[in-house]
């Protein structure tokens, strides 16, 4: 565990330059989120994958980051994706049983998608079910109370899904200290609801902590027997619409800037069928957005329910309706030809926006369906609509451990073993030794300070991290041998002033004779719990050009029917072959082989007489090889 002592300390120093907060003025205005799951993907058991994604999605121009934090798959129910007092003390389970109890899989997709400049709302997927055809799995074995029953008395399974009662004020009362337990102790941005989220299937509500509620407000009557009576299927639907109500004035009372967002299941469907309203939500603006989950296998049906939700949709939130889009299903994968035509027609439509479920989509066939978003519709990278022009997340600044903002006294010995980017530095020396992280802290505010650990037998088991704050300082104390502290750690949070200082020391003070203290790169990112109305005009989020003398962009349009733009730069003088092979590794075509003077430039492929299918553009200059795909769809 970490050790934090304070004491009053403040030095300054030097690093890094910001871009003006004009240069943002020609960005695109746009929702881009991926659900990212437990189930059918593996992203979110492993350090590495989660760092290696977010890395991916940032690159392909998503900004919203949805990760899973209330879901199954387990033996016996739902759990948590995080530690959770709540459910410890509960149900003494505080996480999902299938992570080690030292991970914490929603703090590592935060720290990673905000060193990316996403975004991150976590989502409640399964809500108030507790299970999947596991007659309620844990939660109704210890208060099976919290059933939701039929006319019949029966436990209400609908679609393979165990329900509790959304109306039964204990169970309503548990999902908000989730909720509020997420955004209490995480530095999240938001939160997701969903299809199950609130939702309690129309034949519901015979349970007896509803029955009471009902017969209190209509002098001892009973409910009606028919499910499906109007009054009684409103009345339910009140109870969750109150509820919403309830947790969008939690969320808000902690932070205005907090976004609540909901993607519930199309609508009049969903109130039909699970009494989820969501129209009135809209209607009400009990929520900020609204992203229907338009899953559907067929072009036309697709815009159809388009067409029907945006027509639910009155016009003061038609810049706050995205479509929710499904790219993947169990083996199905939507085609690009399919992706393609259901983003056109959002963007036809004026729709600013997608959620799509969920990540692995974008990651089949090599990437096919991100880097092709990328080439196309999110070429740019876009701020998000709710943020009225303010760069939120912006790209945070890091200082790695032999860049000139740090600055090392003692013997440090540069090593080849991974770090951040990508090596690390070693002090095995018995005599003193430091490293001084130095940033040019764009504005006054609260950032968070982190370093990236690299763990290993031989290392300190008490390695001495200073972070410096305006008026003090705290000293942290890390276990460089536990593989757990690996990756970005936050150290502590600290009042930086703004300019140019020091904010963060490494020593070898605290370690034992033979021990190794290690050294790698040093981050700070804006906290916007302590400081949401910081603004930061921004930190340069120019691609940085690759050490070889070229560098292949993308190809537009991809997929593409007769022809494609292929675009590339050079950086310097060099001898330049492009061509393209199809999926067995033939060639089929050259389309550059010459030398070229520095510049940028386009090269057009054209496919008239070839099969559609995927080809690779292999661009190369002596040894150095960059390879894109492109889809030919006749």
């Amino acid at each position: 565990m970490f050790a934090v002592r304070f004491s009053p300390f403040l030095v300054f120093g030097l690093v890094f330059v910001f871009r003006p907060l004009a240069s943002y003025a020609d960005q695109p205005v746009e929702f881009r989120a991926i659900k990212i799951t437990n189930v059918d993907s593996d992203v979110m058991f492993s350090d590495e994958k989660i760092s290696e994604a977010m890395d991916y999605l940032a690159s392909i121009g998503i900004n919203v980051i949805l990760p899973v934090v209330w879901n199954g798959s387990g033996a016996d129910g739902v759990y948590t994706l995080y530690p959770s007092a709540v459910m410890d003390s509960l149900f003494g389970h505080p996480m999902h049983p299938a992570f080690p109890a030292q991970r914490d899989p929603l703090q590592r997709i935060i720290i990673e998608a905000h060193r990316n400049g996403m975004e991150v709302m976590p989502w409640f997927e399964m809500g108030f079910s507790t299970s999947f055809s596991q007659n309620g799995g844990h939660i109704l074995e210890k208060f099976p109370d919290w059933a939701l029953r039929d006319r019949e008395g029966n436990l209400v399974v609908k679609n393979g899904f165990d329900w509790m009662s959304a109306v039964n004020p204990e169970v309503q009362k548990f999902i908000l200290s989730l909720v509020t337990e997420v955004i209490d102790h995480y530095d999240v941005d938001g939160i997701e609801f969903s299809d199950r989220i609130p939702a309690l299937p129309v034949e519901g509500g015979y349970d007896s902590a509803t029955v009471a509620i009902y017969k209190t407000e209509h002098d001892g009557a009973a409910p009606p027997a028919n499910a499906l009576d109007s009054g009684w299927m409103r009345w339910r639907a009140g109870k969750l619409n109150q509820f919403m109500v309830h947790v969008r004035d939690s969320v808000k009372a902690r932070s205005e800037y907090l976004v609540f967002s909901s993607s519930p299941s199309i609508y009049p469907w969903s109130y039909q069928e699970y009494l989820q309203d969501s129209k009135t939500w809209v209607d009400e603006g009990i929520v900020d957005n609204i992203i229907p989950q338009l899953y559907r296998y067929q072009l036309n049906d697709y815009i159809y329910e388009l067409d029907k939700a945006l027509g639910y949709t009155p016009a003061r939130m038609q810049d706050y309706f995205y479509s929710g889009m499904l790219i993947r299903h169990g083996s199905w994968v939507i085609s690009p030809e399919f992706f393609l035509q259901c983003m056109q027609a959002n963007r036809d439509r004026g729709v600013k926006g997608e959620a799509f479920f969920f990540y692995e989509g974008l990651r089949a066939n090599d990437d096919l369906l991100g880097d092709t978003l990328n080439a196309m519709f999110y070429r740019e990278p876009a701020l998000l609509p709710h943020r009225n022009g303010v760069n939120w997340r912006p790209i945070p600044l890091i200082v790695n451990e032999d860049d000139p903002g740090a600055k090392a006294r003692g013997q440090w010995e540069g090593s080849a073993i991974a770090g951040y980017r990508p090596d690390i530095l070693i002090n095995k020396d018995d005599n003193y030794g430091e490293i001084r992280y130095s940033f040019q802290v764009p504005a006054a505010g609260w950032y968070d300070v982190y370093a990236y650990i690299v763990t290993g037998p031989k290392a300190t088991d008490r390695a001495r991290y200073v972070v410096y704050s305006k008026d003090d300082s705290a000293e942290v104390i890390v276990n460089q041998q536990d593989y757990f502290h690996r990756g970005w750690q936050v150290l502590n949070s600290a009042y930086l002033t703004a300019g140019e200082q020091t904010v963060l020391k490494l020593d070898n003070s605290n370690s034992l004779a033979g021990q190794l203290v290690v050294a790698d790169a040093a981050m700070i990112i804006i906290n916007r719990k302590l400081s949401p109305d910081v603004v930061i005009s921004g930190i340069d989020k120019s691609p940085k050009m690759t050490p070889a003398s070229f560098r292949l962009l993308q190809n537009y349009p991809n997929p593409f029917n007769a022809t494609t733009q292929i675009a590339y730069r050079v950086t310097r003088t060099s001898f330049i072959q492009i061509e393209v092979f199809d999926v067995l590794g033939r060639k089929v075509k050259t389309l550059i082989n010459e030398m070229h003077s520095p510049g940028s430039f386009r090269v057009e492929f054209r496919a008239d007489q070839l099969a559609s299918g995927v080809y690779m553009i292999r661009l190369q200059s002596g040894q150095h090889v960059e390879t894109i795909k492109c889809v030919r769809v006749k």
